[in-house]
Parts: structure tokens; C-alpha cells; sequence
């Protein structure tokens, strides 16, 4: 397939492991995470680099964008979030936490967001919400809630339906709702047999995908948390992204850091996989990355998608035309 025919940019500005990839709302600026303390954003169309955001002193595992590109949300392993004006670089806020910051999203509207700290050291992951004035940039130091969850790690989470609930996804193998008022499980499903890197959702919230390190990424009703689809790499997954132009999962992955040491060096398995998203199967494969892909994202068009490795390396791949202009789903 012509997919395979791609040209990728390769966009080098992280000298450690990308863990984080975002497109904004509008599809023109892609936020890029890494092990190293500067988040970076570059321009989608040419793969330029426009610019960093500098001042944590740990990895940064987790970024995310205001709906109207304004502002940059961070969580680091520096025990701090930040909030940055995306223009300028300029850090306007600094939230100080009791342990590293492993997630943190944006609430629909813009005016509040959550942080989930790490369970390390024997912490229990803790869910903080903020106000956030966007008027005057201002920051409200002060949660306006903050409730504990599981002792298992939280490795990502996301608002959904309308900021009424905040979906986790934990290293138990287990997704868990939780109601954002009141911090109560609402829902709760074990199907993996690994720890969940990941869940993203459709456009409309209405399915979300998952991705596990026991090598399946499955597609779920998001309102009951039924299992639709399962899609099975025989690698763990550590991201998994829905198309929204085609039926199409994107899937990114591969042995660990640490295994890939002590097993047989085979590249192949660092490639992106796009599989069927009603039939299950695999269409097509593309190769580049020497490193297990952390994170997988696609454009808000689906005309483009990023991922970024342990190599460092984000590669930018443009969909060629004839996979846009292809009705066959």
C-alpha cells in the first residue's frame, strides 16, 4: 500500500524519549513531551520547530492544550504543573505537588483542569482540580477538589461527558470512572492482563480505545464499558489513537527499554500498525523508529500523525492522497 511509500519529517529537538505527543484543536501545532525538561511545539505542516517551554527540572510525562491554542497545561517528575502562555513560552503558573505529576488535562471549557499524581514512595494517586481564570491568567493555588484514588498507578486519564467524569486508566489492567464532584468510582472494568498505557476517544466521546502492555489495544462503548473490538499486536502497546477519517486504529509499541537489552534487537517491532477498526485485522505497517513508540497521535483531519519513540525521535507523516481520497474505509 502507498502508506508504506511515505516520506516522514523527523522532528529532533528531545534528547530523551518522547512521552507525550499532542495536535491542538485546530490541527496546526503538535505539543511533543520528553524525558528531557523542555515540552516543544512545531509547526504541523512543515515540521518546523517554533518553540520550547523551559523551566522543569524533570521528565515531563504529560502535556495538554487549551481548545483555543492559549495555554499549555505540563505535569513533570519535578513534583510540579505548570501552565504556560503557548505564544509567548512564558510559564504562568507553578503548582507545587507531593509527588511526581504523571497526568493532567484540560476541562472542557478551558476553566479548570485536573493533575494525577504518581504512586510511588507510597503514595496514593491523588486527582487535584483547578480553577483557572484565563482572563488574567490566573491560577487558583488552592484545589478546588481533590480525592484520592486506587493504590494502582494511574498511567493516563481524561474529562469526559461534559467534565462530569474522569476516566482512568491504571497499571492493574483496569479502567475506572470516577465522578469528578463528588470523586466516587462510578464504574469500573478489568480486561487487561497488563498495566493500561493509555485510552483515547473518538471525535464524539461515544468509544475510546485501549493500550496494554499484555500486547492488545481494545475498542470500548464508552457510556458501559463494553469491549466492541480487540486488536492483537503479540507486542505491548503503549498507544493507540482512532482515526477520525477512516475505520482505521493506529497503534504504537514495542518490547521496553529494558527488555529490548537482553532480547534479539528486531526493529520491526518498533513499527506503527494500523489495524481495522471493525474488522480486526492489520492493513498495513510502517517502519522508522528504532526505539519502543511511546506515543501515537493523529491530527484533528486525520491527514496526518506523529509518533515519538525512546530514540528521541518524533516522525511526522503526512497521509498521501490516495489514502485521503480512498472512500473505502
Amino acid at each position: 500500500t502507498k502508506v508504506n511509500k511515505m516520506r516522514p519529517i523527523l522532528l529532533k529537538g528531545h534528547e530523551r524519549s518522547i512521552t507525550h505527543i499532542q495536535y491542538n484543536t485546530d490541527g496546526d501545532l503538535i505539543f511533543t513531551a520528553s524525558k528531557s525538561f523542555s515540552p516543544t511545539v512545531w509547526r504541523n505542516e512543515t515540521g518546523e520547530r517554533i518553540g520550547t517551554y523551559n523551566g522543569h527540572g524533570g521528565a515531563v510525562w504529560y502535556l495538554d492544550v487549551t481548545d483555543d491554542s492559549k495555554w499549555l497545561l505540563t505535569g513533570s517528575g519535578d513534583q510540579t504543573a505548570r501552565v504556560w502562555e503557548v505564544e509567548t513560552g512564558k510559564q504562568v503558573a507553578q503548582l507545587k505537588h507531593t509527588a511526581p505529576v504523571r497526568c493532567c488535562g484540560w476541562a472542557l471549557g478551558d476553566r479548570r483542569f485536573f493533575t494525577i499524581t504518581d504512586a510511588v514512595m507510597g503514595n496514593t494517586p491523588t486527582v487535584q482540580i483547578f480553577n483557572f481564570r484565563p482572563d488574567d491568567a490566573e491560577v487558583d493555588p488552592t484545589p478546588i477538589r481533590m480525592f484520592t484514588l486506587n493504590k494502582s498507578r494511574v498511567q493516563h486519564a481524561q474529562w469526559v461527558h461534559l467534565n462530569q467524569s474522569i476516566y482512568t486508566a491504571c497499571d492493574d489492567g483496569t479502567i475506572r470512572v470516577y465522578d469528578a464532584e463528588t470523586g466516587k468510582l462510578t464504574n469500573s472494568v478489568s480486561v487487561h492482563r497488563g498495566p493500561i498505557n493509555r485510552i483515547n476517544f473518538d471525535k464524539y466521546e461515544a468509544t475510546f480505545v485501549s493500550s496494554s502492555k499484555d500486547g492488545t489495544a481494545k475498542l470500548f462503548d464508552s457510556r458501559t464499558l463494553q469491549v466492541l473490538k480487540t486488536y492483537d499486536t503479540g507486542r505491548p502497546i503503549n498507544c493507540a489513537v482512532i482515526s477520525p477519517l477512516k475505520d482505521h486504529i493506529i497503534i504504537g509499541g514495542g518490547e521496553s527499554a529494558e527488555t529490548v537489552t537482553t532480547t534479539r534487537l528486531d526493529s520491526t517491532q518498533f513499527r506503527i500498525r494500523f489495524f481495522h477498526k471493525v474488522y480486526e485485522t492489520e492493513i498495513c505497517s510502517i517502519l522508522g523508529h528504532f526505539g519502543t513508540v511511546n506515543s501515537v497521535a493523529v491530527s484533528p483531519d486525520g491527514k496526518s500523525f506523529a509518533s515519538g519513540a525512546e530514540d528521541g525521535y518524533v516522525r511526522l507523516h503526512h497521509l498521501p492522497e490516495e489514502y485521503v481520497a480512498n472512500n473505502d474505509k
